[in-house]
């Protein structure tokens, strides 16, 4: 058993070494597409269900030369081609396959997706593929070739399809396979529906050869009156010139391109963005070839002990948590409008912080928020138990954070960057969540860490955050069910909580489960009654939490989960929202509100 042991620790530090040698760098992702020139792809697209991966796969479980892909058509009365997209089903890009036909309510496996289009070539530009999401596992084909893969079903990518276009008809095909796997971030094991489909919106996007593909534009660590940053150009000619433009600050500054990158430095007083006044800057990108124009805040986040610091003030995060659920008709979110009514609603509870639970959710929902004022924490789906002693594991996560983090690194609303949530404790895990923590912190230095444990330990005195993770993190969360996973809800008012750090704590998860509607005694399970006296005994208990910097119940909305089955109650939705999927408040709503509304902040 000894021996055993000291296997594993050996194995634990040298995947720690191999995972700290690994460079830190931002993605590929173009920045800010809304700037760019687009065709929007979405609409009806060709599907074919293929669960035995028949159109990838012969007979003898090798990838065939003529699969799905092919778009092939008959051209003679004697050619046997055992599929045709263009007489198949049809679904509705961006979106969900299992709401949209109820056959695939429950289906995991592989759905084929042809869409045709009309190009017109033109010269001295690249034009990209760019999908916002794709869950999970994407296999890309443009014209019968395979242009790329990705892996990860919360986070965009792309292609370069320049030369690979044709004038007038194209065609795009992709083998969407959302199977759970025990290797996958998240594993087989999640408590949301995993809504398989290309999810997101997709764009075919142009660009000048030379073009700008990404930036980072922000306040300097610890700064209220410098802005800096840096522009990477594709395709850049040396020593050539940027402009960064604030019009309302009257700034501009030039900078040159070294390597690909010019880096800047800008003097300025912006008035700070924060939850009461969502300060936006038009912010202008410019060389001789290409132009982006954005819309940034400006603001400083840091911890003083166990506060959280924005602007140099200690704020309280009055927060909730969100699943990316579709508000009315269930499924993903697809739409701007979807985005703004769960966005209100939290407004309407009297929130200034939201916490985007358990995977990073679409940009639009990002940018939305950020122009209400909502403190932003956003988290990839490490979520239980996943396979930590697995490479492939770790670089599937650290990819997905990457992409992340590339992606909305600009948005001053996004404070806190999570890599976990309840995890179990153990060495493979410590190392490859710390791994991912200094991760992130290479790729932005300027927002906190953080990730959601339930690993306190209990005593007569109360419970105590000691779980080893703390150390690596600048904000701890902390996921409490009490009085509905264990104790009763009038046993939670009187808990106390200590901490082995001197750092902010984030009640991230606390709640109970109500049916809208029902109602009863309140030691009555699932009733309105229920839920609300779980709420006021947990609001009681977190009042004498003197190093609690915010808390974000579990959560908004009810949603879709396939570990809720119990009939004439869950009916497969989690039933801890606030809200019913249909837009109705429970008791427990108000009540959360009520304790809002008397933190001034």
């Amino acid at each position: 058993m000894k021996q055993i042991g000291f296997f594993l620790i050996v194995t634990a530090l040298s995947f720690n070494t191999m995972l700290n040698a690994q460079e830190a760098e931002f993605s590929n992702l173009l920045q800010n597409i809304d700037s760019r020139e687009k065709v929007s792809l979405n609409g009806l697209w060709d599907i074919i269900i293929d669960p035995l991966e028949n159109g990838y796969y012969n007979h003898r479980l090798q990838p065939k030369d003529d699969g799905y892909f092919r778009n092939a058509k008959m051209k003679s009365p004697s050619d046997l081609i055992e599929y045709n997209f263009d007489t198949s089903l049809q679904l509705m890009v961006p979106g969900d396959w299992n709401t949209q036909m109820e056959k695939l309510y429950y289906y995991e496996g592989t759905i084929w997706y042809k869409k045709d289009f009309k190009h017109t070539v033109k010269k001295d530009e690249l034009v990209y593929l760019y999908f916002e999401a794709v869950n999970y596992e994407a296999i890309v084909y443009l014209n019968g070739e395979r242009i790329g893969s990705h892996i990860g079903g919360y986070t965009p990518f792309q292609f370069d399809v320049t030369g690979k276009l044709k004038e007038g008809d194209n065609f795009v095909v992709l083998k969407v396979d959302n199977k759970r796997k025990p290797e996958n971030v998240p594993t087989v094991n999640q408590d949301w529906w995993n809504y398989g489909g290309i999810t997101r919106a997709v764009h075919l996007i142009s660009t000048p050869v030379s073009h700008i593909s990404d930036y980072s534009i922000q306040l300097s660590k610890g700064s209220t009156n410098t802005i800096e940053g840096w522009v990477t150009i594709n395709n850049a000619t040396e020593g050539e010139t940027v402009t960064i433009s604030i019009p309302e600050l009257k700034k501009s500054v030039n900078a040159n391109v070294q390597n690909g990158k010019a880096t800047f430095s800008i003097t300025a007083k912006p008035i700070l963005w924060e939850p009461k006044n969502p300060k936006l800057y038009e912010v202008v990108i410019k060389t001789n070839t290409d132009k982006l124009t954005d819309n940034i805040g400006f603001r400083t986040i840091e911890t003083k002990g166990s506060k959280i610091v924005l602007n140099g003030k200690d704020i309280f995060l009055k927060g909730i948590c969100i699943h990316e659920e579709a508000p009315f008709k269930t499924g993903r979110v697809t739409s701007v409008e979807e985005c703004k009514i769960l966005l209100n609603w939290a407004k309407d509870l009297g929130c200034n912080f939201i916490r985007l639970a358990h995977y990073p959710h679409s940009e639009t929902m990002i940018r939305e928020a950020e122009k209400m004022g909502f403190l932003i924490w956003s988290e990839i789906p490490v979520y239980w138990t996943i396979q930590f002693e697995n490479p492939d594991t770790y670089n599937n996560a650290q990819n997905q954070l990457t992409e992340m983090i590339s992606r909305d690194k600009n948005r001053a609303g996004v404070i806190l960057w999570s890599v976990a949530n309840e995890t179990p404790e153990g060495i493979a895990r410590l190392s490859f969540l710390t791994n991912l923590a200094e991760h992130a912190r290479k790729l932005d230095n300027t927002r906190l860490i953080t990730a959601a444990l339930d690993t306190q330990s209990q005593d007569n005195e109360g419970r105590f955050i000691e779980d080893p993770l703390g150390k690596a993190v600048d904000v701890i969360g902390i996921n409490n069910y009490c009085g509905w996973y264990y104790g009763s809800p009038e046993s939670c008012a009187e808990i106390k909580w200590k901490s082995a750090y001197n750092k902010p704590m984030i009640m991230s998860e606390i709640g109970g489960g109500a049916l809208f509607g029902l109602h009863g005694e309140k030691n009555e399970r699932w009733t309105e009654e229920y839920q609300a006296d779980v709420y006021k005994n947990n609001i009681e208990m977190m009042k004498n939490i003197d190093f609690l910097a915010g808390l974000s119940p579990w959560l908004l909305m009810d949603f879709l989960s396939s570990r809720r089955p119990l009939k004439r109650i869950q009916e497969d939705f989690n039933r801890k929202g606030l809200i019913s999927e249909k837009g109705m408040k429970k008791q427990s709503f108000f009540i959360l509100r009520d304790y809002y509304l008397k933190e001034n902040n």
